[in-house]
């Protein structure tokens, strides 16, 4: 790593000691290089965190999954306007592909109460959605579709393509552009994750949010997601729950945004056209978020901040996004499932560098 950036590594090296972190990796890449790849801490009992540790990052993999879509939109075989009903013959609710993708489409959580065995039984919890009425007029505000996000957009992948979504981002985006990444893990890689723990016993009970609120019944059916012993198991990591189940490396995903940020080619290898990157990262939603409670500016599935970078936070603690004005990708990957100061602490300390 470049000196320069070694306040960076300092304020990781001091989240890991003072025991804020206790296990986790940083990937930075500023103008097309990788300049940052940390990792520290521990994956588990008497494992060290290595380079190839997997851990669910939660919802930093709605963008993925948001991008398997997009490639077939790029492809001219989804058109962003067409109804979802469209490519998904049965499906009720009135939404475009574009209200889909910018969590405008009315169906933040799954209809029809499960048990925490159905997050294995895909076809179930999507009929779950293609049945149920729309909690509003899609498109006419948006509520972040915590759970159901992954079942909507990789369901209309598998409709439209034939693949399972984690299949499709393996072989289309993934192995291409040689990211540490994917969705519904086999036994090898199911060996290399790391366990996520509580930083607060409270920490499920807080990110639940208040009984009977939309936050609720949107993170809490089918229930477990918050759970560690769920989220440990190897139900949940064999398990396709795209919206909150990429397991991954930073260094995966920040390869991932560079590609992005360099619209839509990595080493070389075209994934993307420029006119897509652009479409996909212009703000489509601006305004009131119903279950995230603020105002939120949505992309075609990420969330842009007012500085111009455009990527997504997962509930626990990780986040990967593109800096454009700054010319740079962040991904961070933790198993200490609290807040998000860490990664503050830690773009606080990049851009001192910048």
């Amino acid at each position: 790593m470049h000196a320069r950036f070694a306040p960076v590594r300092d304020c990781f090296h001091d989240l890991l000691s003072s025991g804020r972190e206790t296990g986790a990796s940083l990937s930075v890449w500023h103008d097309g290089v990788p300049v940052i790849e940390l990792v520290g801490g521990a994956a588990g009992a008497d494992r060290p965190w290595r380079p190839d540790t997997l851990v669910d990052v939660y919802s930093v993999g709605k963008p993925v999954v948001a991008l398997c879509l997009l490639l077939l939109v790029d492809r001219g075989r989804v058109d962003l306007d067409a109804p979802v009903s469209a490519y998904w013959p049965g499906f009720r609710a009135p939404a475009t592909v574009r209200q889909v993708l910018t969590h405008t489409a009315g169906l933040p959580a799954f209809p029809v109460p499960r048990p925490a065995a159905a997050i294995a039984d895909w076809d179930l919890l999507c009929a779950d959605l293609a049945a149920a009425e729309p909690e509003w007029t899609p498109g006419a505000v948006a509520g972040e579709h915590a759970w159901t996000y992954g079942h909507l957009v990789g369901e209309l992948v598998r409709r439209v393509d034939g693949r399972p979504v984690g299949r499709f981002l393996a072989e289309e985006i993934a192995g291409p552009w040689r990211l540490d990444l994917a969705f519904g893990l086999g036994e090898a890689d199911r060996r290399r994750c790391a366990d996520v723990s509580y930083g607060d016993p409270a920490w499920p009970d807080r990110m639940r949010g208040e009984p009977g609120s939309l936050r609720v019944r949107a993170l809490d059916n089918p229930p477990g997601g918050l759970d560690v012993a769920m989220v440990n198991s190897d139900l949940w990591r064999a398990a396709e729950i795209p919206a909150v189940n990429l397991h991954a490396t930073a260094a995966g995903l920040a390869r991932l945004y560079a590609g992005l940020l360099a619209g839509g080619t990595l080493d070389g290898v075209r994934l993307f056209s420029a006119e897509l990157v652009a479409e996909a990262t212009r703000v489509q939603y601006s305004g009131p978020d119903l279950l995230l409670d603020r105002p939120v500016d949505w992309t075609l599935g990420m969330q842009w901040e007012p500085d111009g970078s455009w990527g997504m936070a997962g509930i626990g603690g990780s986040s990967a996004w593109a800096d454009p004005d700054r010319g740079y990708t962040f991904a961070y990957a933790t198993a200490r499932l609290a807040e998000h100061d860490r990664v503050e602490d830690l773009v606080e300390a990049l851009h001192s560098c910048l």
